[in-house]
């Protein structure tokens, strides 16, 4: 493949217009081409904005012979059906978390990717920041220890009482929602041979979907992973390595900005140190990481598969 990647982008959505189209239109290898709508002015509106052709419908999108690969920022219960018409119509898919809201459809549409030989990439941003690696590095290097437990928690303030995440009919709920960040992390640092030992959804009164959870995992080894996390909360994003001599500390974990300089806390017998690094942005990282996983017609799918899985296991032991 010459040229870049042409893209178009399955609705209007928050995310969308906050976060990802500006990263495709500064993106080198990629052309933000079109964008589509139910409502065609909502469509027009945008594709003003960002430079793109406006569309209407997403169906109309999908069967445009010049767009080679979409972003889909649906509703999760709406991912399911169009990530699958984008793979029949041999469209390249970015989609946004979580891939679908069930593992056995997460596992055909990773399955059917494969067979149209076309990349299928989950959109959880934060693992492309290079701040985990180094986390991994210090880890393996040995400067904790024996691990010994992972902690992590993700939690946001209240929504406006019409969010999509409120609603159980599109998908929503704090599990898939925020839950998935420290899951992920756990599956990050740990391997997949995580099981989950006990979970607790806690749902407000007046809400439909939970807002809140915890849960407990542990690996065959005994190292354990304890996961907060909640929608109608104070604002956390860290996570915690705690080893036999020592302690990893990371804050503004999941969703930083691009000029937030990260800091890793080093906490041993002769004090903390911190690490500092330079900023990266994981947005744009991911863009990157997405593109080459189109050149090369497929992208890693273990570990979204297996996160399918998790939160599914949860969900059954709260």
């Amino acid at each position: 493949m010459s040229g870049p990647v042409r893209v178009g982008v399955l609705g209007c959505a928050d995310i969308a217009l906050r976060r990802m189209l500006p990263a495709f239109t500064a993106a080198p290898g990629l052309e933000l081409a079109a964008i589509a709508s139910r409502d065609p002015a909502r469509a027009k509106e945008a594709g003003l904005r960002f430079g793109c052709r406006p569309v209407h419908g997403y169906a109309e999108l999908l069967a445009a012979d010049d767009i080679e690969a979409v972003y889909v920022p649906l509703p999760a219960a709406l991912h399911a059906p169009w990530v699958e018409a984008a793979l029949e119509a041999g469209k390249h898919v970015l989609a946004e978390k979580p891939l679908t809201t069930d593992p056995e459809s997460t596992e055909r549409l990773l399955g059917l990717a494969a067979k149209r030989g076309v990349a299928l990439m989950e959109n959880v941003m934060f693992v492309h920041h290079p701040r985990h690696e180094a986390v991994r590095s210090l880890v393996a290097d040995g400067r904790i220890g024996e691990l010994r437990s992972f902690r992590a928690e993700f939690a946001i303030p209240p929504l406006a009482d019409g969010d999509i995440r409120y609603s159980a009919e599109l998908g929503g709920g704090a599990l898939s929602d925020v839950g998935l960040y420290p899951l992920r992390a756990a599956l990050h640092f740990l391997g997949h041979d995580l099981d989950v030992v006990g979970a607790r959804l806690v749902r407000r009164a007046g809400r439909e979907v939970e807002t809140a959870g915890a849960a407990l995992l542990a690996t065959p080894g005994g190292v354990t992973a304890h996961l907060t996390f909640g929608m109608e909360h104070a604002y956390a994003s860290r996570y915690e390595l705690w080893g036999s001599e020592g302690r990893i500390t990371v804050d503004r974990a999941f969703t930083p900005p691009a000029d937030h300089v990260p800091v890793i806390g080093l906490h041993g017998g002769a004090g903390t140190e911190e690490i500092r690094l330079e900023p990266a942005d994981q947005v744009a990282a991911t863009v990157a990481a997405f593109v080459d996983a189109v050149r090369e017609g497929s992208a890693p799918c273990a570990d979204t598969l297996r996160q399918a899985v998790l939160l599914h296991d949860v969900r059954g032991s709260a």
